[in-house]
């Protein structure tokens, strides 16, 4: 805390948000290598999705030619890249880490 620290009605909300900052993850910047680990979980979670999603073409089509985005419905885009993502950023905050990007 503060030296000049003056508690109010709401001051152990005040500490809970500054604790919480403190843990925060430092941000890291984008790089070409950062892009590709991206890109790597990506394929990697499409590959999941078309080995598992029972049914890929129902729901709404993708626009253009449906074989351009393996026969996935609109759904099922949306979804295996979204799973993508949230590997790709835990891969980069633990590569981060480890001083590996």
């Amino acid at each position: 805390m503060s030296p000049h620290f003056v508690p109010t009605p709401c001051w152990r909300t005040r500490i809970l948000i500054e604790s919480l900052f403190a843990l925060t993850p430092a941000t890291v910047t984008w790089t070409p290598a950062v892009g590709m680990v991206m890109l790597a979980c990506n394929v990697a979670a499409i590959a999941i999705g078309k080995a598992t999603i029972q049914q890929p073409g129902v729901g709404p089509a993708m626009p253009g030619d449906a074989k351009f985005f393996g026969g996935f419905s609109a759904g099922a885009v949306l979804g295996t890249t979204s799973l993508g993502h949230v590997f790709g950023i835990g891969a980069i905050q633990g590569l981060a880490a480890q001083g590996l990007l």
